[in-house]
């Protein structure tokens, strides 16, 4: 439950024009969909991944670090990981677990079987898009589990396109069609109102000292 005392206190460090830009972008964030990346060894790509996200406003993205462990590449993310919810897993299994527990279906994007074309794919279903890398694409566990398979219709020779690209096309047209369909995709109002509270931490400077003031001249109830 959030405390909108303090998220009141919080809004007050912050300008008009600020908060009306929280509201406009999370007018358009969503949870129908969610990202979910697996064992990228160039973590740039990743953050690439990460920035679309942010950028065409899927709010969660899932990475799995099984056999790489790295860190957020800041520079090729562009400040989105201030904006979207990252969730780690060590293994593949308990992020597909998760995800099917939340209500997604899992669907692994890949080129290389009876694949459901991208402008065919169905939107009004809550999903989990799992991406793999170039070169090995998505573990077999990943394919086994899966609810179904996308891939981009492609008329050249080369068989696949780098995860970063592919993801950004991939999410670009899914959430255009979502938005002009009639699914409830927008965040709950409860949602809202955390990403309102995480937004204000991630945006004021000094929040720790700005926090443990506002705790300490809290009154008692």
């Amino acid at each position: 439950m959030i405390d909108l005392d303090y998220l009141t206190y919080l809004e007050g460090f912050l300008t008009d024009n600020r908060k009306e830009r929280f509201e406009t972008v999370l007018a358009n964030r969503t949870n129908h969909f969610t990202i979910a990346v697996e064992d990228v060894f160039q973590f740039h790509n990743t953050s690439a991944v990460m920035r679309s996200c942010e950028v065409f406003g899927i709010q969660e993205i899932n990475i799995v670090e099984q056999r790489f462990g790295k860190n957020i590449d800041k520079e090729i993310a562009m400040g989105a990981q201030k904006w979207v919810d990252i969730n780690k897993f060590e293994n593949i299994s308990n992020c597909i677990q998760t995800l099917k527990k939340k209500g997604y279906q899992i669907i692994a994007t890949t080129p290389h079987n009876d694949s459901c074309l991208l402008h065919e794919f169905d939107v009004t279903k809550k999903s989990a898009l799992f991406f793999g890398t170039e070169k090995e694409g998505l573990s077999e566990e990943v394919m086994n589990q899966a609810d179904g398979y996308l891939k981009i219709p492609m008329v050249g020779f080369t068989e696949s396109l780098n995860i970063s690209v592919s993801a950004a096309i991939i999410i670009q047209d899914i959430t255009t069609r979502l938005r002009q369909s009639d699914v409830n995709w927008q965040l709950t109002e409860e949602e809202l109102l955390e990403k309102r509270l995480l937004w204000a931490k991630n945006t004021i400077k000094d929040i720790k000292r700005i926090e443990a003031r506002y705790y300490e001249n809290r009154p008692l109830r």
